[in-house]
């Protein structure tokens, strides 16, 4: 399994090092096919509709050294005293993941409980993906190098 504690923890450890005391501020980190785990979060923009995911810079991290995402889990701080919640990819992130299969794993929170999560692979948390119609695609996506 790509998502254990590690990543969960290293996304939670960025938000309290980096927003001590704020509510709602969040991180990502992503596994990579190495092993190593990636960290980053987002920069506030006066104009929302350019702010980034948490995910993108440890997504384009992982581009510059040329290495696959495995999993990938995003966390915020919660409102006062509620501590951490994992959220599910976005729309967007789950694109750009989708870049790295249809298995990269990610964090999503349990329903009854945003404490609490699972891990679930891309596939089964889009199962109607569009790209799915399309299965001679090779996956992982290997963009032509230079």
């Amino acid at each position: 399994m790509a998502i254990d504690r590690e990543p969960v923890d290293a996304a939670i450890g960025l938000v309290r090092s980096r927003f001590p005391g704020q509510d709602w501020a969040g991180a990502a980190a992503l596994r990579l096919d190495d092993g190593s785990v990636l960290t980053s979060t987002a920069p506030e923009a006066p104009n929302n509709a350019v702010r980034l995911c948490h995910e993108t810079g440890a997504i384009c991290e992982a581009f510059k050294r040329g290495r696959r995402v495995v999993a990938s889990v995003c966390v915020t701080a919660a409102d006062g005293d509620r501590g951490h919640w994992v959220l599910a990819p976005c729309g967007v992130c789950q694109e750009r993941l989708f870049a790295y299969g249809p298995d990269v794993e990610v964090g999503v929170p349990e329903p009854q409980d945003p404490h609490r999560w699972r891990t679930m692979r891309l596939r089964d948390v889009q199962p109607h993906w569009f790209a799915r119609v399309f299965p001679d695609d090779v996956w992982p996506y290997a963009p032509d190098s230079p």
